[in-house]
């Protein structure tokens, strides 16, 4: 996790490079699919030069000196696009030098050292260059760049062009960063630092950019000035200052004479020095500006911490806003006007609300394109053709559930790879395609989003899962005991396997638990479809959000108790008729042909209830993952968002063994609530 006492800089380098990185995994992985590089080439070797540079001016040499060696790479492949390479050993290598920063960011993120050295990826990437380059030298002697060429020169990393270039005419510029941009003085840094690869005599005003808080502002104010010498064409400076990141806008125009200005000292460095020299910076030429025309941002990073703030904030306002609206002392008053104002105090709570969560949905896309990587490493190392299909990635949840679903969804599609699909050959003896398909589909229903993991491969065997959970005393009894549900539900169960011998991937009985374990924590619940031979669907049904939700609120004599409203069917007045018993004794209700169990809230709970009879109180019907239950209780008091609060830690201790409870609230009058977890209700 990301200490907010480090420096900014720390910060946004790791964030920044994670994000690089996935975006270039994904590129590779695309690009090994089409055996075609040249669509994604150019992203990739920008990512590598951003990479190195960020990494150099932060002293990361490690990181730097590898992503050098990749740039260096993709630099021959772009500029040799008719050389036949091996897709999958390319991506291989890589993916092996992205999993080497990706070491390094997490040692960084977490302030420890790795004592990891690259220099044997190092040496495995320039070996792979050179026979590249033995390739080439053998097929045709290179080619000359041509003038056309030129424009994308400005990435080639130094060590190939050779000296600096100190000579050309002098230019000099004034870049304004986007409003949004943050760290003005590192971006300002990282210009000077690729510029030193194109140009020479480099000064730039304010020259202590990578140590002074003031010349953020200063730069903000006045824009950032640079002067330096180019043997290049203005044309392929204005293409380099616009590539630049963060940049708004900025003038570029052929320095004055040394008679108005001294060679090489940008305009504003000697302020004590009287004349034009002293001045502000002039604008440039109009013709300047058609180039580079003004990009205003309308993205932002925002650190989760203040977004976590902000829902606290939120949460507390709902909760005042029902403690005013329904203040007891209200009661019998004539307040016409206050309840009218009310209204629009909860309507406009209702819509800070929204927004305020809305801020913390982020997409399933970058959870789902971590499936493409596991999918193309395992599905190579246990020798299966896989497709994988990704469905409705532009779902979106909030923050705290994304990371509590990445773990699941990826044991999920290891599953289905190793268990699940077959072989190339037993798929053709079962006349099947050779090539296996693994679809995962995200879709939103009401208020909880659904995510399917599906195969078309071999399912589940029940009889074989029946027979390992009886020879593991999971359970003692019969097929005929059992749903096929509570059978498939075993493989969820710690420790439980039906494979035989241990895998890399599976045979130890872990994972499947991790995927009900972190799924039933953020409220959700699993459900399992599967025919033999023709594959196995995986549901996962998963709230929006952790922090509000609408619930309806029960009372059983003095105590109050909050159910969500999903997980409601119907509210109904029985009578003593209407109920059975099971042969064990158990209280059923007979409802439109199908008999549920029914709970009695006092019961369970040890309360005094108002309504004993049944004919006194309130059924509600509940459901959960397709299964059923009513819940007698004495009466409604309304529905209305409730803000989930943990248990007390003494409230645990003194009760180790609390049923049926995932929560707490606090009510409008002050009192407090408990919140039914309706999968742990069915249990019971």
């Amino acid at each position: 996790m990301s200490d907010s006492k480090r420096e900014p800089m720390l910060d946004m380098f790791i964030f920044e490079t994670l994000n690089q990185l996935e975006h270039l995994e994904q590129s590779l992985i695309s690009s090994e699919k089409s055996s075609n590089l040249d669509a994604s080439i150019n992203e990739i070797f920008r990512i590598m030069h951003t990479i190195k540079g960020s990494a150099a001016m932060m002293l990361f040499d490690n990181i730097a000196s590898l992503a050098h060696a990749a740039e260096d790479l993709f630099h021959y492949l772009r500029e040799h696009p008719g050389i036949g390479i091996d897709h999958p050993a390319l991506t291989d290598l890589v993916l092996e030098c992205v999993d080497f920063i990706k070491n390094e960011v997490a040692f960084i993120d977490s302030e420890e050292e790795s004592g990891s050295n690259p220099q044997s990826l190092i040496e495995k990437t320039s070996d792979y260059l050179a026979a590249l380059k033995g390739r080439q030298s053998e097929e045709q002697a290179p080619p000359a760049t041509s003038p056309e060429s030129e424009k994308a020169l400005f990435y080639i990393s130094s060590s190939e062009r050779g000296p600096q270039p100190e000579g050309g005419p002098r230019y000099e510029a004034v870049i304004h960063f986007s409003e949004s941009c943050q760290m003005e003085n590192v971006r300002a840094f990282l210009i000077v630092h690729n510029l030193k690869e194109i140009a020479g005599n480099i000064k730039f005003y304010p020259d202590d950019i990578a140590d002074s808080d003031a010349s953020i502002e200063l730069i903000r104010s006045e824009g950032f000035y640079i002067s330096f010498n180019s043997p290049h064409s203005q044309e392929y400076l204005d293409s380099f200052f616009q590539r630049s990141a963060c940049v708004d806008h900025f003038q570029l125009s052929p320095a004055p004479p040394e008679s108005e200005i001294d060679r090489g000292s940008p305009r504003g460095c000697r302020p004590e020095r009287p004349g034009p020299a002293a001045a502000t910076i002039p604008p440039a030429p109009e013709r300047f500006d058609s180039p580079s025309p003004s990009i205003h941002q309308s993205m932002i990073n925002v650190s989760v911490s203040k977004l976590d703030r902000l829902m606290d904030l939120v949460a507390e306002l709902v909760i005042v806003q029902a403690m005013v609206t329904q203040n007891p002392e209200l009661e019998g008053l004539n307040l016409d006007n206050f309840y009218k104002e009310a209204r629009q105090l909860k309507k406009i709570t209702n819509d800070l609300q929204d927004t305020a969560m809305a801020l913390r949905m982020v997409s399933l896309a970058n959870t789902f394109q971590k499936m493409n990587r596991l999918v193309r490493d395992m599905s190579h190392k246990i020798q299966k053709k896989v497709k994988l299909e990704l469905v409705g990635a532009d779902t979106e949840v909030d923050k705290n559930v994304i990371e509590q679903i990445s773990d699941p969804l990826m044991h999920l599609v290891r599953n289905s790879l190793d268990h699940g699909l077959e072989t190339p050959e037993e798929r053709l003896t079962a006349g099947k395609s050779p090539e296996g398909h693994l679809s995962i589909e995200a879709k939103n229903f009401g208020g909880d989003v659904w995510i399917e993991v599906k195969d078309d491969g071999r399912g589940l065997d029940k009889y074989k899962i029946l027979a390992r959970a009886q020879e593991h005393g999971l359970t003692d009894k019969s097929e005929a005991e059992l749903s096929e549900k509570e059978i498939f539900s075993f493989i969820f169960l710690p420790g439980f396997s039906t494979r035989d011998g241990v895998t890399q991937f599976s045979g130890r009985g872990v994972g499947m638990d991790v995927v009900i374990r972190n799924i039933q924590a953020i409220g959700g619940s699993v459900l399992i479809d599967s025919i033999p031979g023709q594959g196995t669907t995986i549901s996962l049904k998963i709230p929006l959000t952790l922090a509000i939700i609408d619930g309806m609120t029960i009372q059983v004599g003095r105590n109050r108790y909050t159910i969500p409203i999903n997980s409601i069917r119907e509210a109904f007045q029985i009578t003593e008729d209407e109920l059975v018993c099971d042969p064990d004794g158990h209280e059923m209700i007979f409802i439109r042909g199908k008999c549920h169990p029914l709970l009695r809230l006092y019961q369970l709970y040890h309360v005094h209830p108002a309504a004993r009879n049944i004919n006194d109180g309130i059924v509600l019907q509940l459901e959960h993952n397709g299964e059923t239950i009513c819940l007698l209780a004495d009466s409604l008091l309304g529905e209305q968002q409730v803000v989930i609060k943990p248990l007390p830690n003494y409230i645990k201790l003194q009760n180790s063994n609390i049923k049926g409870i995932s929560g707490c609230t606090l009510l409008g009058d002050g009192s407090i609530s408990l919140i039914l977890d309706v999968s742990s209700l069915l249990k019971l």
